[in-house]
């Protein structure tokens, strides 16, 4: 799959769900009903700083950008490993 091939199936997403399901990445459905909108702006946001080459380049601005709101929200004090990321490799 080529570069322009990515981006428009990314472009053909209609939901942060569909994106996730494709890029076979597991979700928590609550998480993603409440932080949904931070997900896909942090995820559009990584998309236009590199252009994703392949699906696993995609793949991974997808990954981390979940990963980066689940750990915002944990508390800073504390050590907290992330939890119902289930894609987390920072645990």
């Amino acid at each position: 799959m080529s570069q322009t091939d990515i981006q428009k199936t990314i472009a053909s997403f209609t939901s942060i769900e569909q994106a996730l399901t494709y890029f076979d990445i597991g979700y928590d459905s609550q998480f993603i009903a409440q932080y949904g909108t931070q997900i896909v702006k942090r995820f559009n946001g990584y998309l236009i700083l590199q252009k994703p080459e392949d699906w696993f380049e995609a793949r991974r601005a997808l990954k981390n950008a979940y990963c980066k709101v689940q750990r915002s929200r944990l508390d800073k004090m504390t050590r907290q490993a992330c939890r119902g990321c289930t894609t987390c490799q920072r645990r």
